[in-house]
């Protein structure tokens, strides 16, 4: 594959329009399925550009692409690229942070009214029990009187507040990465991320993983936060000691869990998130639309064009 455009492992089910630019710019064109570190290192030997899913971007695959290579990330996070050995390398890394907030946003708000409505809870009676009694599965708070805790608030989590903001609820944030006069005329008030914990009836996590918030919600996380609240996932699964999520489940302090990512995916078979009931489990699908795909495959697509062209890249992160 010297001088041309792979493609590692892709979600789409076609890669027409990666395939297309390959013709226009006269380049070879390759599509795979890799899994494993040595699959890939096979498919990008020698490869200008490599358009990646899943596969894992290691040292050793990233110095089997030709010199001055792109490495393009279809989404937003890059966490398995190693950002560090690639720019040793003289890589660069892309990513496509903008495609589909709106479809994970989406997801996410889903999930959280979802939770806080117990329609897991009720559906699983009804089905089984015939029926039952509305406050059987216990008391429920109104939207306006729960506070909602976003742990990020880039595009994704602003875009969460701004679907939640109709329902009513009192929105707060945590990201030191913001001050409060940016968030105040978006609704979202600024807070500490441990006051965040402790008085948020539902946590949303919308932050990247990084080695300094691996496992950001552990067992100490999870106790802080109060009685009866609820945790939702469409980030990354690494941000969640998954152990400790599944045992503040079982002993009911926390009274349901959304979940698009976990640590690892996909999940395991002998995964006690599997046995717990109030845990809703969707597989890394959040950013799944018909129109946040096409828009990843172009904007992706657009990316190669410039790398091959060496043009500046329009969202490289290394």
């Amino acid at each position: 594959m010297s001088g041309g455009i792979v493609v590692t492992d892709q979600a789409f089910g076609g890669v027409e329009r990666e395939r297309a630019l390959a013709e226009r710019h006269g380049v070879p064109f390759a599509e795979f399925s890799c899994r494993t570190e040595d699959e890939t290192v096979e498919a990008v030997a020698g490869a200008r550009v490599a358009l990646v899913n899943f596969a894992p971007m290691t040292r050793r695959v990233l110095a089997a692409l030709a010199d001055g290579a792109t490495v393009i990330r279809y989404g937003i996070g890059f966490d398995n690229v190693d950002v560090a050995a690639a720019t040793e390398l003289g890589v660069a890394v892309c990513n496509v942070p903008d495609y589909g907030a709106d479809t994970v946003a989406d997801h996410t708000v889903a999930s959280l009214l979802g939770l806080l409505r117990r329609l897991k809870g009720y559906d699983r009676a009804v089905r089984e029990r015939g029926w039952l009694g509305a406050g059987e599965l216990g008391p429920l708070r109104g939207f306006a009187e729960t506070t909602v805790g976003l742990v990020g608030t880039g595009r994704i989590g602003r875009s969460v507040a701004a679907r939640l903001r109709p329902f009513g609820f009192r929105i707060v944030a945590s990201d030191p990465f913001v001050s409060a006069e940016q968030l105040a005329p978006l609704g979202i008030e600024l807070v500490s991320f441990d006051e965040l914990l402790r008085i948020s009836h539902a946590v949303s996590l919308h932050a990247p993983l990084t080695p300094e918030n691996e496992h950001l919600i552990d067992a100490a996380a999870l106790a802080a936060m109060p009685e009866g609240a609820v945790l939702v996932n469409t980030s990354r699964g690494g941000l969640v000691d998954t152990l400790a999520l599944a045992d503040a489940l079982r002993s009911g302090h926390l009274a349901g869990a959304a979940l698009d990512v976990v640590e690892p995916e996909p999940l395991p078979d002998g995964s006690p998130l599997r046995e717990i009931d109030a845990v809703v489990l969707t597989p890394h699908a959040a950013f799944f639309s018909d129109t946040s795909l096409a828009a990843l495959q172009r904007l992706a697509t657009e990316e190669a064009e410039r790398a091959l062209l060496g043009q500046p890249l329009r969202c490289r992160v290394a």
